[in-house]
């Protein structure tokens, strides 16, 4: 089944078509997909196969609620870019800020120096000048770029920004076995301090603990991050044009955790998710599961059968949260009532069923143990988070040998699921809780709260490398380390 229809999409970036091919960009609610028409040559005079604006820019989450922050090309989402594997590409980057920014390339395995990242001595985009970024993408998958600058206590920056978008990197041996794609990026907006209990998805997920304290730390939490409006793309539940689908359709979502506040769960009631792919990944068991689990920074692809007529939402499984924004609308064809929402019994998010039994892979070379703590109010205003008994920077504590496997242990003993993401590589997840797994390959992994997790990666990306948890504030204030290769 190839895909038959051309669909206008609410906030979506873009439509998919029967061509595989990457070579044209294709307009979509004014936020094209950008390619490059072919590679060109990596002189500094030439010109450059794709071009971002990091500017001012407006968001109409609704008629009457429109926000000012920072994206690309005019839009946030900023456009959907698509590359093929393999083939070079240069993007050359204007910053017309009054500020520094890099744009991180989330997923790809690229030389520390474009990857987007201060820690790793990438170069800034100066304020009001520009930067070229050149490389060679790889893997294929479903990726994403943004800012990666430091935030701090300065909500008004990274990842609070609009500055994200879909990175799609092309094989060109997508089977086109669907009819219809879309792009659905779980965005927070308008974000403020408080010292009140953040609303957290991964609290009522039932698991062990084997990380929880045998005495808890009862000292006053510092100020944490929190929000009260979210979107799909750039439009809260209601606000934009529902996706239109019909009978019998097979619609490919590619779904990405754009948040920098909060792991999320979402579900479209009738309907089920069969998960293809994780972080752009082909899962060794495709599975379909009535409710989804991201954390910042994870991207699933799913094929969502269109066998339930009707009007649905897809959103949040949090009252809370949909309701002040985070759904959009599933419209089948001739179908005109009110978009309806049904709560589930959905069984907790567990990334091993779509693994295969442990075993198979080779033995780790080297262990690192690695534990997540955090400090209640320890910087300030705000809570302090340490690895292995220290916050960022420390000096050559975690240094690589080029070709060696490394396994590391999460210990999470923290009362936060955490999104651990690691540049540049791509690793293996092997055991959740106790839980052993093989064959999921990802970047970015959520490891449950007072949890443990265990994931391999072979260190054969030579350059500085970055390991931090991609909730903003927790990076920002310690939870991070640098990996070096010797």
């Amino acid at each position: 089944m190839k895909r038959r229809d051309f669909f206008k999409l609410a906030g979506a970036a873009a439509v998919g078509s029967a061509a595989t091919s990457v070579l044209a960009a294709r307009p979509q609610n004014g936020a094209p997909i950008a390619t490059p028409s072919e590679a060109n040559s990596e002189a500094p005079t030439s010109k450059a196969d794709i071009t971002l604006r990091i500017a001012p820019v407006t968001v109409p989450l609704t008629p009457n609620h429109i926000i000012s922050t920072i994206g690309y090309n005019g839009t946030s989402p900023g456009p959907i870019l698509r590359m093929r594997e393999g083939v070079p590409v240069s993007v050359e980057v204007f910053n017309e800020t009054d500020v520094p920014e890099y744009v991180h390339w989330h997923g790809l395995h690229i030389p520390s120096d474009v990857d987007g990242a201060e820690e790793e001595e990438t170069p800034a985009v100066p304020p009001h000048g520009s930067r070229r970024y050149q490389f060679t993408p790889r893997p294929a998958g479903t990726r994403w770029y943004h800012t990666h600058t430091m935030a701090m206590a300065d909500l008004n920056r990274s990842t609070y920004t609009g500055q994200f978008g879909f990175l799609m990197v092309d094989s060109g041996r997508d089977p086109g076995n669907y009819d219809q794609e879309i792009f659905l990026a779980l965005r927070d907006w308008e974000p403020f301090f408080t010292n009140q209990p953040m609303d957290a998805d991964e609290a009522g997920q039932v698991g062990p603990q084997p990380e929880r304290p045998a005495v808890l730390d009862t000292r006053p939490n510092g100020l944490e991050v929190d929000s009260l409006v979210f979107s799909v793309n750039d439009k809260v539940l209601g606000a934009g044009e529902p996706i239109r689908v019909r009978p019998g359709q097979r619609v490919l979502a590619h779904i990405l955790n754009a948040s920098a506040i909060e792991n999320r769960s979402i579900a479209l009631p009738g309907h089920t998710f069969h998960v293809l792919a994780m972080d752009g990944n082909a899962v060794p068991t495709p599975r379909s599961v009535e409710m989804l689990m991201l954390g910042p920074g994870e991207r699933i692809d799913a094929i969502i059968e269109m066998n339930q007529p009707g009007v649905w939402i897809l959103g949040a499984t949090q009252d809370m949260i949909r309701n002040s924004g985070l759904g959009i609308v599933i419209e089948y064809a001739n179908e005109h009532r009110q978009p309806q929402w049904v709560p589930s019994a959905a069984a907790p998010w567990d990334y091993t069923v779509f693994g295969r039994p442990p075993g198979g892979q080779p033995a780790p070379d080297h262990t690192i143990d690695m534990v997540f703590e955090k400090i209640p109010g320890g910087a300030g205003q705000f809570n302090a988070w340490l690895v292995n008994g220290k916050q960022y920077p420390r000096d050559r504590e975690f240094v690589l040998q080029q070709g060696a496997r490394y396994r590391l242990v999460f210990h999470n003993r923290t009362d936060d699921g955490h999104p651990l993401h690691l540049h540049r590589h791509t690793f293996e997840l092997v055991d959740v809780n106790g839980k052993s797994t093989s064959g999921i390959m990802k970047d970015t992994v959520i490891v449950p709260l007072y949890g443990r997790a265990a994931v391999d990666f072979v260190a054969n990306q030579p350059g500085l490398t970055l390991f931090h948890c991609h909730i903003q504030q927790h990076m920002d204030y310690g939870f991070k380390a640098l990996f070096r290769y010797a």
